[in-house]
């Protein structure tokens, strides 16, 4: 995993021709009707199961998945493991695997995050590659340079990358995130932070490893820190489920269609229960996951740049 993430997320999105990122989110109160129970209540198993079906549906579609670890950690430690089983899935089908953790901390704490998602701080041959199977790593950037950095070093000794939480697509997240500190929101003060962090980072593709989170529900800031954010790959939640439009996403890309990646968790993982999928494919809930993530490809395509 030593090449550039930001290279390997450019060569791969070129490769299979869209920025789609399939969002694996597993409530076990969603699965399909009775999957449960084929497994005889073991419901990690079928999560497990569930997970690696989305990944194999998907793989030869998409460019990356995205694993909400909350669901996973919320089974415990065999949930976790399932988790690692899933990813492993993920990366074996040609799939970049991104661990959606929003971890951050100081000091030691911080280098243990990284050391188990990007890869230890201090290096070397025998302890550099991260304890999971994962490609990059979402953080939160609140706790400032000092919990940031062992996650850049992490990353400088694997060419692992990370999304920084930059404007989230929540309802309440211009409660703290566009407070006007300076004569800008913090929001801001954090993008233009970042671009000093990412700059070293730099790929071949002219794209960082540092990647921002910048949601699809508030298309103006969106089209805002595209510009701020020059050379930034941005992972964009919120399309789907959440309100997001293909249309309200088309500014997060350059003019080749890179430098964003879309995220749809429930509208491509749980499709089967929209009626227009139901009535098609009945109790085939992978081919309703399939036919979801064609129809956004093809929603994405025409708003955005041919990659």
């Amino acid at each position: 995993m030593s090449q550039n993430f930001a290279d390997r997320l450019a060569q791969s999105v070129k490769s299979k021709g869209n920025a789609v990122l399939v969002g694996i989110d597993p409530r076990p109160d969603q699965l399909p009707s009775h999957w449960i129970e084929s497994f005889q209540g073991d419901v990690v198993r079928a999560v497990q199961e569930f997970g690696t079906e989305v990944v194999r549906t998907v793989a030869p579609l998409v460019p990356a998945v995205k694993f909400q670890m909350a669901f996973y950690e919320a089974l415990g430690p065999t949930g976790m493991i399932a988790l690692e089983a899933t990813a492993n899935c993920a990366r074996e089908n040609g799939l970049l695997v991104i661990m959606d953790g929003k971890r951050n901390d100081i000091g030691s704490t911080a280098a243990a995050y990284a050391t188990a998602y990007v890869g230890s701080p201090e290096g070397g041959p025998e302890n550099s590659s991260p304890a999971w199977t994962s490609d990059a790593l979402t953080i939160n950037p609140y706790l400032g340079g000092e919990g940031i950095t062992p996650f850049l070093q992490g990353c400088r000794h694997t060419g692992a990358g990370l999304f920084l939480l930059v404007r989230t697509s929540n309802p309440s997240a211009g409660e703290f995130q566009d407070l006007i500190a300076d004569g800008k929101p913090v929001y801001r003060h954090v993008a233009d932070r970042m671009m000093n962090w990412a700059e070293p980072f730099r790929g071949e593709c002219g794209y960082s490893s540092l990647g921002a989170v910048v949601g699809a529900t508030s298309p103006a800031q969106l089209a805002e820190l595209r510009q701020v954010l020059r050379g930034i790959w941005i992972l964009v939640p919120g399309y789907g489920a959440q309100g997001g439009t293909a249309a309200d996403v088309a500014v997060a890309f350059d003019e080749q269609g890179l430098g964003a990646i879309v995220n749809n968790s429930r509208g491509i993982t749980f499709a089967y229960q929209k009626s227009e999928f139901a009535t098609r494919f009945g109790s085939n809930w992978q081919a309703s996951v399939r036919e979801a993530t064609l129809t956004m490809i093809k929603d994405l395509a025409k708003h955005t740049a041919k990659t």
